[in-house]
């Protein structure tokens, strides 16, 4: 009801379950899935990881909406292919742009559990060290990377550095592909992993 009622916003398919959910998905291709982490069966974060893991030759765009605030649930999420992870209080405007984003290739990660989240798994997370980027990032890069980190969008980045909107994606598309990273929050993961950001400021 509440993305039924969000402009531009169209609802294809409602599962009970998240072995439906998953299928329902691959047939239907949405431009979005929107998955609960505590589904019946196969939970929020499985289902995710079928759709749109490392070995999705065709991922799907997946938010993940919780009413946990826990953040092995957060980084658990954004490593099985998330692009946004909300909590269900985060309201109906919050939810349309995180679906919004997810569509348009971005992401929108609850503030609440933005930093504290990726800070604090920089440290906790995979045993193996970060890779490495296939070819040196530049100095805008290093600060666009920087920016997507701390859960920047798009246009917060153009503005902040006063470029262009479509500069800033191809920075972002550059990013990604120096660091094989499937989307920006894979990008916002490296970054914390490889302690370029560290609270507020650059490490």
């Amino acid at each position: 009801m509440i993305l039924d009622a969000q402009p531009g916003i169209e609802v294809v398919g409602q599962a009970a379950d998240g072995q439906r959910a998953v299928e329902l998905a691959r047939r239907l291709r949405p431009d979005v899935c929107l998955f609960d982490i505590r589904m019946p069966g196969v939970d929020g974060i499985e289902a995710t990881r079928r759709l749109a893991g490392p070995t999705v030759a065709d991922p799907l765009a997946v938010v993940v909406i919780t009413t946990f605030d826990l953040d092995e649930y957060v980084y658990a999420a954004l490593r099985a292919g998330a692009r946004g992870f909300l909590l269900k209080d985060a309201g109906s405007v919050l939810l349309a742009q995180a679906v919004h984003a997810a569509a348009d290739g971005d992401a929108l990660i609850a503030p609440s559990v933005t930093t504290r989240l990726l800070r604090a798994f920089a440290d906790t997370g995979p045993s193996a060290p970060p890779r490495q980027p296939v070819e040196p990032l530049t100095d805008r890069e290093e600060q666009v990377l920087a920016a997507v980190a701390r859960g920047r969008t798009n246009n917060e980045i153009a503005h902040e550095f006063h470029i262009s909107l479509s500069t800033v994606k191809t920075h972002v598309a550059s990013l990604m592909t120096k660091l094989a990273a499937r989307n920006r929050v894979e990008v916002a993961i490296w970054a914390y992993e490889t302690h370029r950001v560290r609270g507020g400021g650059r490490g």
